[in-house]
């Protein structure tokens, strides 16, 4: 993290000092204990937990109040754990009303440690006191001492969990080590590597469809292949979006009209308030066959963009909804039970067929 790590936590350091500054003279009644100061005074017994990274990390041995560094990682532990949770790396969106119960919506937003909006808030994450916070996703680059440095700092241990969409079942497996619900675990890494292995053999039975991903308000932001955006896609079709430098970016590869229309993919998927709307009366647009023929679709969302956004379990979603338009004859599947299964067991919610039909609207052609 370098830079940004070491100003986060010169930043804490200020925080910490200021507040000592100024601080009341102490009252002769004895104060009321906040969350913090109770978990200091009660540390109880820790066991090592060895994370991805292969750091052997002291945790308490019950643990019951978490927090998370990412959008990712919010979404693959509240699918498993969210009564744990003592605050949110991003505020959900404002979709969740309509599926989530309340309490959720209203805690406290401790803000990201790796890209995106809202640099993590030190100072509100040690006042939330939460006994682990959990990193997933990727494992590159420093996050190893990054998480020493913060933990190190903040006193609150730091895990980092490996994720990608073929290895879900693993990462489910690790958290439920760690969290002791192992059972609870269980099933949603192997609803995970069901979902995997169902998709990935119907594409793999059939001539794969070379896709396109845009993004943008003008479109021409593309996820290209071999990206950690792209996993879906690459294992589904013939991503055509083959570039020299792939952004691991959520706003992906911005390239020109000209090559879109080099590419000239079978099926174009666009983003959620992308130009899905327009493209069918812009000319330009028009001269691709994907466009011509009505092979084009706005991607699903409901709580999350279904094709990632962040790139985490809520793609399950994605992979059937893409392998049901790309392959219908093969992907005999219901699509609606499908998409009620998975909101019931990482949502908590029952869908309903009106609220599968509205996030469907541009989604199904």
């Amino acid at each position: 993290m370098g830079k940004r790590l070491l100003a986060l936590l010169l930043a804490l350091v200020i925080a910490l000092s200021v507040a000592a500054c100024t601080a009341k003279p102490a009252s002769t009644a004895a104060p009321s204990a906040s969350p913090a100061s109770e978990a200091k005074q009660t540390p109880g017994k820790t066991i090592k937990f060895k994370d991805s990274t292969g750091r052997e990390v002291d945790v308490p041995a019950e643990i019951k109040r978490i927090a998370v560094t990412g959008p990712s990682a919010q979404t693959v532990v509240f699918a498993l754990a969210p009564d744990m949770l003592v605050g949110v790396a991003t505020p959900f969106a404002d979709s969740a009303a309509n599926f989530l119960n309340e309490k959720y919506l209203k805690l406290p937003v401790l803000g990201q440690l790796y890209g995106g909006k809202g640099q993590i808030n030190l100072e509100a994450l040690l006042a939330a006191a939460p006994q682990v916070v959990i990193d997933i996703g990727d494992t590159t680059g420093n996050i190893a001492a990054d998480m020493d440095s913060l933990a190190k700092q903040t006193g609150i241990p730091f895990v980092h969990i490996s994720a990608s969409i073929g290895k879900m079942g693993e990462t489910y497996k690790m958290l439920g080590e760690l969290l002791g619900l192992k059972n609870e675990a269980k099933v949603l890494g192997d609803y995970c590597d069901e979902i995997y292995n169902k998709t990935t053999a119907i594409a793999n039975s059939a001539k794969k469809v070379s896709v396109l991903y845009c993004l943008g308000d003008k479109g021409i932001n593309v996820i290209a292949q071999k990206s950690y955006h792209s996993e879906a896609i690459d294992l589904l079709a013939d991503n055509k979006a083959v570039v020299a430098s792939p952004s691991s970016k959520g706003t992906g590869n911005e390239v020109d009209m000209e090559q879109i229309l080099k590419w000239d993919p079978e099926v174009i998927i666009f983003a959620p308030d992308s130009v899905y709307k327009t493209v069918s009366k812009d000319p330009s647009w028009q001269k691709l066959k994907a466009i011509s023929s009505g092979r084009y679709y706005e991607v699903p969302y409901g709580m999350h963009n279904w094709m990632g956004f962040p790139p985490s379990v809520q793609r399950y979603m994605g992979m059937l909804w893409l392998t049901k338009i790309l392959y219908p004859k093969e992907a005999t599947y219901d699509l609606y039970t499908e998409i009620q299964r998975y909101y019931k067991l990482f949502y908590h919610c029952d869908l309903t067929q009106e609220q599968y039909k509205a996030m469907m609207v541009n989604s199904l052609g």
